[in-house]
């Protein structure tokens, strides 16, 4: 099929290139606004329970949570001083009635909303928009604020933290693009030695970008995609869009350089690496496929938006490529660009500076070679020193804390980041961090009886030794006594106090009310956590249901949510790969051993994450702010793109492997053969999507940045160590029982499956008129790499 896909290709190169063009020009208008159109939240999920308490207050209190903080700042006045006040009343006047403002709450009713030195404060501005639209308001209210001459303004807050992450990511992007384009575009050049070949794998990833990031601008208009979908997109888009064009066009020159006709040569090209490049691809869309399954927007967004670039990279790959081939022809190989060879390092090589072909035994001497069979003389003393290293480079990953996101993952220049540094340096931060209970009655809070509950709930709540305050509508004052709130509370609508009646308009609904705790410990602290399970855990006094939220009850919720998941996503990922593997390689025992394989590199890379971004080692280097933990979601994102991209590289090396033991039937030989013949090109392929990665690791925003070290660091070990020493090794050690395939399997898949190959392409191309023989024809199934 893939033979007369390739053929078809050439024949009608011109409409294909054709229907290419018009879905570049297409998509060109719509790729450059796709940032504006995608969501900047995702965190979040309906069945978190600190979703669920928002939801309630939000419903029962008739208002919206959303808010921007307006932190004033002076060195000559204090928060005392009527001055400050009053200048501080006058900056956020217009907003007063503001249809898009629902309430505006004064650090002069809230005295924890004042610093601790006295010479800031902040106003907490209600918006009537929900978390997703409040960015679009900022600047409307921005121009709003009055300056004043004796304070400094910041605006913070969760609508400018997600404002901040669309521009941030923007930003990151772009300048992704600037280093790993001139960089991709360099190791071709390195690798073909002709401008011409260099060129042709650029140009197809560079298409299959720009149509992927207009499909997710589509896909934005139907259902809310993360922000944080975009960078994994042109991440995936470059990496494999020219890794795969890569495999295609160096096995293209190889058959060019036995003698074949351009059209033959492209369809024993789509036979061979065009099949490897199919199962690849499903590979890494089965492991994108497992984000899929979480139940936060965010990793779902992600997951999506990676499956499309991988199957854009697919189609590009057979269909764009191969009409490109047909093009070009044996002029794939003009332009040259005379370099050092290294041929002692890379083995033989052609005039044109491509590869030896691999027939017979040319380049048998090579590096390669050499190195698989120096392994598989002493497999054992590789093994063990090798899997020592990769394991006690995962060791960091045991002492790994977990968390939500928060304005900290961006650069110290934005208006969240400033504002963030402000409060956790001279706030209170247990007091900025409240836990927040939503807590139900029935009917209203106000009655008597439910008062009575309340006060023995909130009474039970500040004996708690890691309390270190109460704040509820029978805690306001700590000399009224439980009956003077009762006789108070009877009349509401007569309550002279300014501070009672406004904390009765927010936090007293028709049947709830809002509780707020302060820890005595920062909201990460495990005692916080532990308080948060204990007060959920603890059964309120009857007649009141509770639900918690909070900055530490919502962290709790987000990594409880993402590793419930984890488990079921996992095996899901790793059951559809060994079926695949089981279907392309016809062996049981070879998708499990490179299951195993996977699953070393990515471990690494999970060390990696907490001694660097946790622990923050190298941070001056890589230019961020150590965190103090690993955000809860980015092992995740690295399983799920690491497990699909390092089967990507097992599938082309296994490939030719199978190759050469079905011609030869003997293991070790064919172990040396094949990775011989393709561990130069994965080498090269890996070096691509490491410098890509690592264009990512120039980002601002730490979760980017952390991504794109956790990918280079995964591919760079597994395109070394993995590959060039464990996998002869292991292959050596289990010997023929590599090949196992029972023969309930082989009657319904025969074990054999380069011959069929090669027989399907020699009718084919005997049809074609094209002369080549069967001999010719008897190719594998992975191609080059």
């Amino acid at each position: 099929m893939l033979y007369r896909l390739g053929r078809a290709m050439v024949r009608l190169r011109y409409v294909v290139l054709a229907l290419w063009a018009l879905a570049v020009l297409v998509a060109l208008p719509f790729a450059p606004r796709v940032a504006r159109a995608l969501a900047p939240g995702g965190f979040s999920s309906p069945a978190m329970e600190s979703q669920q308490a928002v939801d309630a207050l939000q419903q029962g209190l008739h208002t919206s949570f959303t808010n921007v903080l307006v932190i004033f700042s002076s060195d000559a006045l204090t928060a005392d001083d009527p001055r400050f006040a009053a200048q501080a009343d006058a900056a956020v006047a217009r907003l007063n009635g503001w249809s898009e403002v629902t309430g505006i709450v004064p650090f002069t009713l809230d005295p924890s909303q004042i610093a601790r030195d006295r010479h800031a404060a902040y106003t907490v501005v209600l918006l009537r928009a929900d978390p997703d639209h409040a960015p679009d308001v900022l600047p409307a209210l921005q121009a709003r604020i009055v300056p004043q001459p004796d304070l400094h303004e910041t605006v913070g807050g969760g609508p400018v933290f997600y404002s901040d992450i669309q521009s941030v990511s923007e930003a990151d992007l772009r300048r992704a693009e600037l280093i790993a384009f001139p960089f991709a575009a360099l190791a071709l050049l390195l690798v073909f030695r002709s401008v011409v070949a260099a060129a042709l794998p650029a140009a197809v990833g560079g298409c299959s970008v720009v149509v992927s990031l207009a499909l997710l601008y589509a896909l934005a208009g139907i259902t809310p995609v993360s922000i944080f979908a975009l960078n994994i997109t042109t991440l995936f888009g470059l990496g494999l869009g020219v890794d795969y064009s890569l495999f295609l066009v160096s096995r293209f020159r190889e058959e060019l350089a036995r003698g074949h006709p351009v059209a033959h040569a492209v369809g024993l090209t789509m036979t061979t690496a065009g099949r490897a490049v199919v199962f690849s691809g499903l590979a890494v869309s089965i492991g994108l496929l497992g984000l899929v399954i979480f139940p936060l927007n965010m990793l779902r967004s992600v997951g999506m938006g990676g499956m499309v670039t991988v199957a854009l990279s697919i189609l590009a790959a057979v269909t764009l490529l191969p009409a490109l081939l047909g093009v070009f022809g044996g002029r794939v190989n003009a332009l040259p660009v005379r370099l050092p060879r290294f041929r002692r390092i890379w083995g033989n090589r052609n005039r044109d500076g491509a590869a030896a072909p691999a027939t017979g035994h040319a380049g048998e001497n090579g590096f390669w070679h050499r190195l698989a069979l120096g392994v598989m003389r002493h497999p054992v003393a590789t093994l063990l020193p090798v899997l020592a290293v990769l394991l006690l480079l995962g060791i960091p990953y045991l002492s790994v804390r977990l968390a939500a996101p928060d304005a900290s993952i961006l650069p110290h220049s934005v208006k969240s980041r400033a504002a963030f540094d402000v409060l956790a340096q001279r706030f209170d931060q247990t007091a900025t961090t409240p836990i927040v209970i939503a807590v139900r009655t029935h009917g209203s809070p106000l009655l008597p009886a439910n008062l009575e509950a309340l006060d023995a709930y909130t009474r039970r709540l500040a004996a708690d030794a890691r309390v270190g305050g109460v704040s509820s509508i029978v805690s306001l004052d700590p000399r009224l006594t439980l009956r003077q709130y009762e006789l108070l509370y009877s009349d509401p609508a007569h309550i002279a106090d300014p501070f009672i009646s406004a904390t009765l308009h927010n936090s007293v609904g028709a049947d709830i009310t809002m509780v707020q705790v302060t820890s005595r410990y920062p909201m990460l602290d495990a005692r916080s956590e532990a308080l948060v399970q204990d007060i959920r855990a603890t059964a309120p006094p009857a007649g009141l249901t509770i639900l918690v939220d909070g900055g530490t009850a919502g962290i709790i919720d987000y990594v409880n949510t993402l590793y419930s998941a984890f488990p079921l996503a996992l095996l899901v990922v790793a059951l559809i790969t060994y079926v695949v593997l089981l279907l392309l390689f016809r062996s049981l025992v070879l998708p499990l051993k490179a299951i195993l394989m996977n699953l070393l590199s990515i471990v690494a890379s999970y060390g990696a994450l907490v001694f660097i971004f946790q622990e923050g080692h190298f941070s001056g280097l890589l230019n961020f702010t150590p965190l103090g933990f690993v955000e809860a979601s980015s092992p995740i994102l690295l399983f799920c793109a690491l497990f699909g991209l390092s089967m990507d590289y097992e599938v082309f090396l296994l490939s030719r492997i199978r190759e050469a033991y079905e011609q030869s039937g003997d293991n070790t030989a064919s172990v040396a053969s094949g990775l011989e013949r393709s561990g130069r090109i994965i080498t090269s392929a890996a070096a691509i999507v490491i410098l890509v990665s690592m264009a990512f690791a120039s980002a601002d925003m730490v979760i980017v940045k952390a991504l794109g070290v956790g990918m280079a660091l995964a591919v760079l070990l597994d395109a070394t160590l993995v590959r060039g020493l464990l996998v002869p090794a292991t292959m050596r050690l289990l010997g023929n029982v590599n090949w196992w395939w029972p023969w309930p399997f082989n009657r319904l898949l025969p074990g054999v499956v380069f011959r069929e190959v090669g027989a399907a392409s020699a009718s084919e191309s005997a049809d074609a008129g094209a002369g080549a023989t069967a001999a010719h024809s008897a190719l594998p199934v992975g191609g080059e790499r």
